[in-house]
């Protein structure tokens, strides 16, 4: 089922579904102009849209959840946990496994947070293709790069909804249920809900959370940028379903 997951993702999410469609839609001009034509347009315009700044902040806002930790909140939480977000293989400039831009982002909040609360901390996150474990290679950023100890480290797990099986059979048994659940806003949602259903009660802390402000006109103009953050949104959507679904069955 993971693997269907993945495939289904990449065919369907942005590059690859709107280009898959105007593919579709130019194999048909000859046998059905009409509609190959309305297949192409739809491809190709459907992958402009996506790459509009102000189209991805709409879409990221419509599927987070949580709200910002003011850094003066108190917390009442049994530990810090700390979802991973991929790791960027065999870096050269660090001779081996490092983070990824938004695994980074949630360690340094994680430190942050361990320190001011005091808490310990927990990191989930295994191995999809190759190299080490994300739990492995966050925790020691945690630790080297931050000096807070990491208590727990959940290394088998693939996705979401494994990060929350994972931490239950590793932190139940020394008695954690209240979490403090560091993770991006933009999949804050689907983590709660992964984390509610296997018993802990949890307090998000997300960071980076996404706005659809107007701040330039570059908000209107298709970017990298733009893309990439329409594809995250659309990829919480479908995971959204996908949870929603298994939840019905």
């Amino acid at each position: 089922m993971f693997w269907i997951s993945k495939i289904v993702g990449a065919l369907v999410l942005p590059p690859n579904g709107p280009i898959v469609v105007a593919l579709a839609g130019l194999l048909l001009t000859r046998s059905r102009p009409r509609l190959g034509a309305r297949l192409a347009l739809l491809g190709v315009g459907s992958l402009v849209v996506l790459s509009v700044p102000i189209v991805a902040g709409w879409l990221s806002v419509t599927v987070a959840d949580g709200h910002p930790l003011p850094p003066d909140a108190p917390v009442n939480a049994d530990a810090i946990v700390v979802l991973g977000c991929g790791v960027r293989n065999d870096a050269p400039e660090y001779g081996g496994d490092t983070l990824s831009s938004m695994s980074l982002e949630r360690a340094r909040y994680a430190a942050y947070l361990a320190r001011r609360h005091h808490l310990p901390v927990a990191v989930a996150g295994g191995t999809v293709f190759r190299g080490r474990p994300e739990a492995d290679v966050i925790a020691d950023a945690i630790e080297q790069e931050y000096g807070i100890p990491v208590r727990w480290r959940e290394r088998a797990s693939r996705n979401t909804h494994e990060n929350a099986t994972g931490l239950r059979d590793l932190l139940q048994k020394d008695g954690v249920r209240r979490i403090v659940v560091v993770t991006h806003g933009i999949d804050a949602r689907r983590a709660r809900r992964e984390l509610d259903a296997v018993g802990f009660a949890v307090t998000l802390a997300p960071t980076v959370m996404p706005t659809a402000n107007v701040d330039s006109v570059w908000d209107f103009v298709p970017s990298i940028a733009g893309l990439r953050g329409s594809y995250l949104a659309l990829y919480e959507m479908l995971g959204n379903l996908k949870t929603s679904v298994q939840s019905w069955l």
